[in-house]
């Protein structure tokens, strides 16, 4: 959530900020609601401390044998008025709330305005591969080499779902233990939550209200739940309502869930396979830090993820996402993405995000300065470590072999038994 004394002191940057996200809104209304608040605000308390004037006077006027009849009518005239204004106040502090709920986070200064094509590659690792022989795409390979079974898959889920078998599902699980293995050799703490998460969840993320029917619901539970889209959702709210102190920041946590998502794609050749279903594994990063840390945290994240990709062997790059592609919670993004020979394109495999304090905010998730003893909102940042039905096509694909053989990543032999190739099914 945005703060509202930045809308109060400059709202035409908070407007032009908003614009490059894509985003247009005027405040007119807003900074009108927020004036009347305040001198409701003002009228309500200079009420109160009349009504407690008054009555602290009750018992010197009986002790001095007065008539406090009119006194009690004058307080009850006072309450009376006071009651207004305060059902009028909150109306008020409601239509502020819900207005400012809906705004999305204000993009960071030095980023491209736009959607998608404005984005900018920063770097890239490794070059594309390049074939001497006719190069199957991965759902070929999957299916070849008894990895994959879509055609079960969908019977008995429907269109976006696959199912993993044998060495499938070794490799799958390869790389999710490879993921976990390196978090926690760089000290994260590995967290494995809920999948059911209630409305307040879905909130302090920033998913909701603005995008609360992307998410699969699940009825006849009370309080009513959803689905996690993704462990960030949960990992977010880890510390929501808590005061930390600031020598425990940052805090650094990992979890890996599988992610379920109501937007599964279309039937493009681009999305064919695992490249997009309704859920898939993921491993995912979260840090909460003070503001002065932020940044550093935020590369971090990135080098994580880059590393693990490289550690892999795969060609990607990292992209600088523009405001208008960043997504509404979010603040600043780099995407590292995989490149897909078979279709000639990067997919990305992490988003690495950072918030600022727009979750902190809607959580109350804040630390106390060691200094001033002041409490001040945490920064919230998200990487994914990695998202494994992208890497696992990519890696097919650039470890395919002329025989129709996959070989397998050094990193991931361990985790597979000590093989070092995965050949066709005969």
């Amino acid at each position: 959530m945005i703060d509202i004394n930045l809308i109060r002191e400059n709202p035409e940057y908070v407007k032009e900020a908003l614009h490059k996200k894509l985003w247009d809104t005027d405040f007119t209304e807003l900074l009108k609601w927020d004036s009347e608040r305040k001198d409701l605000l003002k009228l309500v308390e200079n009420n109160k401390a009349e009504m407690n004037k008054l009555s602290a006077s009750v018992p010197q006027a009986k002790k001095a044998g007065e008539d406090v009849t009119k006194i009690f009518a004058k307080v009850k005239e006072i309450a009376a008025n006071n009651k207004q204004n305060e059902e009028k106040l909150a109306e008020i502090e409601g239509k502020i709330k819900e207005f400012l709920e809906a705004l999305p986070n204000i993009p960071d200064d030095d980023l491209l305005g736009g959607g998608k094509e404005n984005n900018k590659e920063i770097r890239s690792f490794g070059k594309k591969p390049e074939f001497s022989f006719k190069a199957k795409d991965h759902v070929e390979l999957a299916e070849s080499l008894g990895l994959v079974d879509y055609d079960r898959g969908a019977k008995i889920a429907g269109r976006g779902a696959w199912i993993y078998t044998n060495l499938g599902a070794q490799l799958e699980w390869a790389l999710i233990n490879f993921f976990i293995s390196e978090h926690l050799k760089d000290g994260y703490t590995f967290i494995l939550p809920p999948h059911l998460l209630n409305e307040k969840s879905g909130y302090v993320a920033g998913q909701f209200p603005k995008f609360r029917e992307d998410v699969f619901w699940l009825e006849g539970l009370e309080p009513q739940r959803f689905l996690l889209p993704t462990a960030e959702t949960a990992l977010v709210n880890y510390h929501r309502d808590e005061i930390l102190n600031e020598d425990e920041l940052p805090k650094k946590y990992f979890a890996y869930t599988p992610c379920y998502r109501r937007e599964a794609g279309s039937y493009r050749t681009e999305e064919r396979g695992m490249i997009r279903g309704y859920q898939f594994n993921k491993v995912e990063l979260v840090q909460y830090t003070t503001q002065e840390g932020s940044d550093a945290a935020f590369e971090e994240m990135v080098g994580k993820a880059e590393n693990l990709v490289k550690k892999l062997g795969l060609h990607f790059r990292v992209s600088k996402l523009a405001a208008g592609d960043i997504s509404h919670s979010m603040a600043r993004t780099y995407d590292i993405e995989v490149y897909i020979p078979s279709i000639g394109i990067y997919k990305e495999v992490s988003s690495a995000s950072n918030a600022r304090d727009y979750q902190a905010r809607r959580g109350m998730i804040r630390y106390r300065d060691k200094e001033t003893g002041k409490t001040k909102y945490c920064h919230t940042l998200n990487a994914s470590g990695l998202a494994t039905s992208r890497i696992f096509p990519a890696l097919l694909e650039q470890y395919q072999q002329e025989d129709g053989s996959v070989l397998i990543p050094e990193v991931l032999q361990p985790f597979m038994g000590g093989l070092k190739v995965i050949k066709p099914i005969k």
